[in-house]
């Protein structure tokens, strides 16, 4: 449990909320530990049918804390990666049993958009933004989105958002699949529990059974994406690409990437 995720169970229900509002919900190694337990001891749960995720204030996440992740990250390259919490958050929600409903405000920055690829339901408000600048950071993308957004999207629309790093609305990712539905400013709560009541009035493990059906036959790969995605993402927080991303992000400056690669 983090100060910064809220974790409440009931009615069949684990609701996940992300509660540093005052960062727009920038995810720390200690809010990605919470994340990860929460997700995990949910399929010990049987009185839990679902779970819900969201953001609290404007933002739905703004993506890695970028100062305390990279002072989390290991050193030693890619082999260290197995325990880091971020990665623990992601082989959960690959392995995970029970229907994800995730409600998307404001940013969706990074993580804040992968992770959705790996949710059931997707409930964006009018005027979400989603983007992800891991190509701009000097990184590679990660949560299997190398392989999951092409298999959507497309290859050429993939290359867009992680090679041009272009941002998106909700309209155009309900398009080709990431989102589920764009409601109106103000209606995701409803939205979050019609949908959360449509699902508890299901037989409960015929609904388990069909999640676990859906997703037959990707966990396999996806584990090895992980794999393949953590070991060039440790690889390249060593680079000088990355330090002067961080660097410009931090001084509010352009990066200039002149010779280094």
């Amino acid at each position: 449990m983090s100060e910064h995720v809220w974790i409440e169970s009931g009615g069949g229900v684990l609701a996940v909320t992300l509660v540093r509002p005052e960062r727009r919900n920038a995810i720390t190694v200690a809010m990605y530990s919470a994340l990860a337990d929460a997700i995990g001891q949910a399929q010990q749960d049987p009185s839990l049918r679902l779970i819900t995720l969201r953001g609290e204030g404007e933002d739905f996440t703004a993506g890695n804390d970028l100062a305390d992740f990279l002072a989390a990250m290991p050193r030693d390259g890619p082999g260290d990666g197995d325990e880091i919490a971020v990665w623990r958050l992601l082989r959960a929600l690959a392995v995970n049993e029970l229907p994800v409903i995730a409600a998307v405000h404001g940013n969706a920055i990074g993580i804040g958009t992968t992770v959705l690829l790996h949710c059931d339901f997707v409930l964006a408000e009018e005027g979400t933004r989603f983007s992800l600048p891991f190509v701009d950071l000097g990184l590679v993308p990660e949560a299997a989105s190398s392989l999951l957004l092409p298999s959507l999207a497309g290859r050429r629309r993939a290359a867009r958002y992680l090679l041009l790093a272009e941002p998106f609305g909700p309209e155009e990712a309900v398009e080709w699949g990431l989102v589920t539905r764009v409601v109106p400013t103000g209606g995701l709560d409803q939205a979050v529990s019609e949908t959360v009541a449509a699902l508890l009035a299901k037989p409960a493990e015929a609904l388990r059974l069909t999640q676990k059906l859906l997703r037959h036959g990707s966990r396999d790969e996806m584990l090895e994406r992980f794999e393949l995605e953590n070991g060039h993402f440790s690889e390249r927080l060593q680079s000088a690409e990355v330090k002067e991303a961080i660097t410009a992000f931090f001084e509010k400056r352009k990066a200039d990437f002149t010779g280094l690669g």
